[in-house]
């Protein structure tokens, strides 16, 4: 398997864990010398420097491997070049994107593309955008005539990374947000309000902003009939000085993040919900990727290009993260099996 943008915070976690599970791992990014550092730390993986100017190394790296997995935002200015080469290299492909744009392009581009191929593509697979994804398609199972689904995210002692600031920048800039409203996508401006949601106890309601442009208006739809699909944000998360002062903080600071993604699914007769609560959500993130890419390497998937929860069978998916320690899981039990 291979790594681009191993050397950043995601890269590492998610390059330790594919070794601590036996697994052959090449390293791969723009700066050879922390590639280097890093294969040393890790007893001596391969390592493969890829620009992103240049397509040629990009595909000689996804030639290389079963599974690629892109941990290098922001996917904005990544994304396209990535995920190309691993189409042209015929390799499987898994992506921490939370970028709408992103998401809906590789679903717009690269869906024949994948499947002449005869490789399986995950997107938005990052807490951010997948955890609302998964969760969405657990809650929803069996459920008729859904109205809305709302993703709910409550953090705190979030601690961005340079990339995951950027990336925050450039969503919050955007003029021209994806909605999901009327069974339709739309694109423009969206005038951002404040919203309460009811987490469950202990946590209760909480002052959200809403909506937050997240990638599930992009991925719920295409597995859950509803009307309407909504991201929120708990406003104290921002609020937060030290979110965007601690890029260089050390990586034991960076895990003190606690979190509870919750999800409504409503119908005309009332709906159901969901919630993951737990720690490290950057943790989080690196070992879905991980579940994710073992089990394409595996034949556990069929061409084309899916989001986390049409790739996986969610409620399944969410269990086996949930063994991992990371947070605890509430479903429907229907959705428990």
């Amino acid at each position: 398997m291979a790594v681009y943008g191993a050397t950043g915070h995601t890269g590492r976690l998610v390059a330790a864990e594919l070794r601590a599970r036996g697994k052959d791992v090449i390293l791969s990014g723009r700066d050879a010398g922390a590639l280097k550092a890093l294969s040393e730390e890790l007893g001596g993986a391969p390592v493969h420097q890829a620009t992103l100017d240049d397509p040629a190394a990009l595909r000689e790296l996804a030639g290389q491997a079963n599974v690629l997995i892109h941990c290098a935002g922001p996917f904005t200015h990544t994304g396209e070049p990535v995920a190309t080469a691993a189409v042209e290299a015929g390799c499987h492909y898994v992506d921490h994107a939370l970028e709408q744009h992103h998401t809906k392009w590789i679903f717009d581009t690269l869906q024949e593309p994948a499947r002449r191929k005869g490789i399986t593509m995950v997107t938005a697979m990052s807490f951010y955008g997948g955890t609302g994804d998964l969760l969405a398609g657990a809650v929803a199972e069996g459920l008729t005539g859904i109205d809305r689904v709302i993703t709910a995210y409550a953090v705190s002692g979030w601690r961005l990374t340079t990339g995951a600031k950027q990336t925050a920048e450039l969503l919050f800039a955007d003029t021209r947000r994806i909605t999901y409203t009327d069974g339709e996508q739309h694109v423009g401006y969206v005038e951002p309000r404040n919203a309460v949601f009811p987490f469950p106890p202990p946590l209760g309601p909480r002052t959200m902003i809403a909506p937050v442009p997240f990638s599930e208006v992009v991925t719920v739809p295409r597995h859950v009939r509803t009307r309407h699909v909504e991201a929120q944000l708990t406003a104290h998360t921002f609020e937060e000085e030290q979110a965007f002062t601690s890029e260089h903080v050390d990586a034991a600071t960076r895990a003190g993040s606690r979190f509870t993604v919750a999800t409504q699914v409503i119908t005309a007769d009332g709906g159901s919900a969901g919630q993951v609560s737990g720690h490290d959500l950057w943790r989080l993130s690196a070992l879905a990727s991980v579940e994710a890419a073992v089990r394409l390497a595996g034949g556990h998937g069929r061409p084309g290009v899916y989001s986390p929860a049409e790739a996986f069978a969610p409620g399944p998916f969410l269990r086996d993260l949930e063994r991992l320690g990371l947070f605890t899981l509430t479903l429907p039990g229907k959705a428990e099996s």
